[in-house]
């Protein structure tokens, strides 16, 4: 419902330029992702998910030039099993 188009970026190629202070964090369930949002808009525009530790998520609704993707489908209800098929190259089947 919030419109997160994920994009895995390694953490070494990734440099936030500005906004760092604006950023509030908060985690739930497993407490192994680390949720990003805008303290000021709300807006979640990057966080650091469990599902894959070295990457930040990064929400391509967010990005001001539109980003050609391949979109695959997760499962986030059955969390384990999903991240195991994504293991495994078959997450979009």
């Amino acid at each position: 419902m919030t419109g997160y188009v994920h994009i895995n970026i390694p953490h070494e190629k990734f440099e936030l330029l500005t906004g760092r202070e604006a950023l509030a964090s908060y985690r739930f369930g497993t407490g192994a992702a680390e949720h990003l949002f805008c303290r000021h808009c709300g807006v979640k525009s990057f966080y650091q998910p469990r599902s894959h530790p070295g990457c930040w998520s990064v929400n391509a609704n967010c990005l001001d030039e539109h980003v050609e993707l391949e979109v695959e489908k997760f499962d986030g209800r059955d969390w384990a099993a999903a991240k195991a098929k994504l293991d495994a190259g078959q997450a979009g089947s």
